[in-house]
């Protein structure tokens, strides 16, 4: 698990070169940019997309569930082509249930998470009849007198706040005092006051996000079954679902291998084994975002002006951190790092320079690449950054400074 080799930079071989064009979906990407009309935009390959759920289906047990946390690309598009590729969506919003609705996912199939939702979303999330998961003793209150108002049962799971963290994740959202959830150790009180019109599912066990050790996920996998049973003894009925999360990372930087996929589907294996012995009406759920979206989208933004300033070369494009807030390394980044960049126009076996691509704001901050060895490019060149297929246009402050928007297609 960890003999796998390093990789020089994250993977990008899901966009290939032909020529000194790089393609999206087979389409060169000058003619991409042509035809939908402008830079910047992002571009999401729907083969990419997926391959990867094939590559899961693959590697899990096939009593899996396999969810798609749309928070991570909310673009409609996006959302209709995953809801007939995935087994269910995890939605982060009114207006994101909305979507998901319209996409055509079964609302059984439908969970949304959460703190802080307001009671106009848990009105709309109860008469949709998607499963809620429950982030506080407030809202749980909160749910209960709604469906009463509306004459309708509401369906819940608990999220839980773990008594641990997933190891080496990218943002933990479990573990020590967390506004996910509800502590594990308040639950023996408050899990058997759950009575109609309430109707208890199971448990949210949702401890991190972007991690890139199978290890750390096998373990957090076996630690989330483990409290679920322990809970399990004072739940109003059984266990029907419990969603042990996700936290499948991808690679962005230099040096970071790939996830090991194949090393946690052999442990899922055998945890649905164990869960069919201690949980035996349990469905069990994996939600991932990232992993599913990240490695097939791109964000494409345009040189408008090349400068040289005290011997370093900055190219000037007409996108930045209002539309990629997390290239930009502002979005989580203790110590900023580079995304892979490439130059899209430019064959990669010409002529190359250090340079630096800078965006239109006026801010030191609108940094797409710091001093990156790339093709040389001049005025009219498209700059590509991967990995943007998950939390890009609507993670980023799209209003700041009042530059155009980008757009988003999907190929």
């Amino acid at each position: 698990m960890n003999d796998r080799p390093k990789l020089v930079h994250a993977p990008t071989e899901g966009f290939p070169m032909q020529g000194d064009r790089l393609t999206v979906g087979g389409i060169p990407l000058d003619r991409l940019a042509a035809r939908v009309g402008q830079t910047p935009f992002y571009a999401y390959d729907r083969a990419l997309l997926s391959q990867r759920v094939a590559e899961l289906r693959r590697h899990l047990p096939p009593s899996i569930s396999l969810h798609y946390a749309m928070k991570a690309n909310p673009m409609p598009a996006v959302v209709d082509h995953m809801a007939r590729e995935v087994d269910g969506i995890d939605v982060a919003s009114g207006r994101e249930l909305r979507v998901a609705l319209d996409a055509g996912m079964d609302p059984h199939e439908i969970s949304f998470a959460g703190p802080g939702k307001h009671a106009g979303e848990l009105a709309q999330a109860i008469a949709s009849g998607v499963l809620i998961n429950v982030e506080s003793p407030t809202e749980l209150k909160t749910i209960a007198r709604l469906a009463d108002e509306l004459k309708a049962t509401a369906r819940i799971a608990i999220r839980v706040n773990p008594d641990f963290e997933l190891k080496s994740s990218g943002m933990k959202m479990g573990g020590g005092p967390k506004q996910f959830g509800i502590d594990a150790e308040q639950l023996p009180e408050l899990l058997p006051t759950i009575a109609h019109p309430l109707v208890f599912e199971g448990f949210h066990i949702f401890s991190g996000s972007q991690n890139l050790k199978a290890e750390s996920i096998i373990d957090a996998q076996t630690k989330a079954l483990a409290l679920a049973v322990e809970l399990a003894a004072f739940a109003p009925g059984p266990v029907r679902m419990l969603n042990i999360g996700g936290g499948f990372g991808i690679p962005y930087f230099p040096g970071e291998s790939r996830f090991d996929l194949a090393a946690v589907g052999v442990h899922l294996h055998a945890l649905v084994d164990e869960a069919k012995r201690v949980l035996p009406e349990a469905e069990l759920v994996v939600e991932l975002g990232r992993y599913l979206v990240g490695e097939a989208g791109i964000y494409v933004s345009r040189v408008i002006d090349r400068k040289v300033s005290r011997g370093q070369v900055f190219l000037v494009t007409d996108g930045g951190l209002h539309h990629n807030l997390s290239a930009s390394g502002n979005f989580g980044q203790v110590i900023r790092k580079n995304y892979p960049v490439t130059i899209g126009t430019r064959t990669a076996d010409g002529d190359r320079e250090v340079a630096s691509v800078v965006g239109p704001l006026c801010t030191p901050l609108d940094l797409l690449a710091d001093r990156m060895d790339l093709a040389r490019a001049d005025i009219g060149d498209l700059v590509v950054v991967f990995q943007s297929g998950a939390y890009g246009l609507t993670a980023s402050p799209g209003h700041f400074l009042s530059h155009p928007p980008a757009v988003e297609v999907l190929v």
